[in-house]
């Protein structure tokens, strides 16, 4: 739309299982003037050599990536900004976190728990930076990433260096990792689909001050629909892991007969993602959990440092 806007032209690499998982997203680009392809493409020398080797590639966030930078490095005018994991795009999606804040502090309440789905890790990591100076100075906030069992990148990827695409075109960055060649499964929550994690989120994980949860899908729909019935929203596929997360916590809550004050990131709607919940309501979803030899098998690619 910004493109549109501005006279730009737009060119999109739209990861392959998402491209035919949600195809209206693709003809809302396609309705203002973008060029879609479904990567990994034929049109960078990374996408042939991925088909190459996997024809039948879903696709991954990572070689997307690599496509898109792939193209930017040969044109001198373009400049490439990448929109999730660096530190510099946290700092900016810290924006919802000071507000979330300020609201808290209109009603007079301090929360107890901060949720968020964790892909590439700007959008939880935008909420609960702001609260980190206060667990810092004591105060016992916990900081739940909800990610899936299918990309479990903190839960069970080292904290390495390692390349932030596929194609290794991108400076190392420290982060947790399932390595820069892990492909994880054609799931329905298309923006957690990512190899690897924030490093300023990797680090506060790797010193045990944000909590990884591994969710299956089947359950995060579940949780869904509740809110949907319960709030009229329609969440993303995404959004339900962090709402898995909520919907646990207010449960042991109440078991415990106690009050807690849970925060989270609604982070987008699901409104182009119906057919996934077509699947659920049919029980045609599957849980997938990538097997540890998979990713094993992915980390031995790991650069040496």
């Amino acid at each position: 739309m910004a493109c549109c806007f501005y006279g730009l032209k737009c060119l999109v690499y739209m990861v392959k299982c998402s491209y035919e998982q949600k195809p209206f997203r693709r003809s809302l680009m396609h309705v203002w003037g973008a060029d879609v392809h479904p990567s990994p493409s034929a049109t960078t020398q990374c996408g042939r050599a991925i088909l190459a080797a996997d024809p039948e590639s879903p696709g991954s966030l990572g070689i997307a990536i690599s496509e898109a930078v792939e193209v930017a490095a040969q044109d001198p005018e373009t400049k490439y900004a990448l929109g999730s994991v660096l530190n510099h795009v946290l700092m900016h999606q810290t924006v919802t976190g000071l507000e979330a804040k300020k609201q808290l502090e209109m009603i007079g309440e301090k929360p107890d728990v901060i949720a968020g789905c964790v892909g590439g890790g700007s959008n939880f990591a935008g909420l609960m930076l702001p609260f980190w100076p206060d667990k810092a100075e004591g105060r016992p906030i916990r900081f739940i990433a909800a990610e899936p069992a299918a990309c479990p990148t903190i839960s069970r990827g080292p904290y390495a260096y390692d390349f932030g695409d596929t194609a290794k075109l991108t400076p190392l960055l420290k982060m947790h990792t399932l390595g820069h060649g892990f492909v994880p499964p054609a799931f329905h929550a298309g923006g957690l689909r990512y190899h690897g994690m924030a490093p300023i989120l990797s680090a506060l994980a790797s010193h045990g001050a944000v909590t990884a949860v591994a969710l299956r899908q089947k359950a995060c729909f579940d949780a869904a629909m509740l809110f949907a019935r319960t709030e009229g929203i329609v969440p993303a596929p995404e959004t339900s892991h962090a709402i898995k997360v909520v919907v646990d916590e207010a449960l042991a809550a109440k078991e415990a007969k106690e009050e807690r004050v849970i925060v989270f990131q609604f982070s987008g709607h699901g409104h182009f993602d119906l057919n996934a919940y077509d699947a659920h309501l049919a029980g045609k979803l599957v849980d997938d959990e990538y097997p540890q030899e998979m990713i094993a098998k992915a980390l031995k690619d790991l650069p040496v440092v």
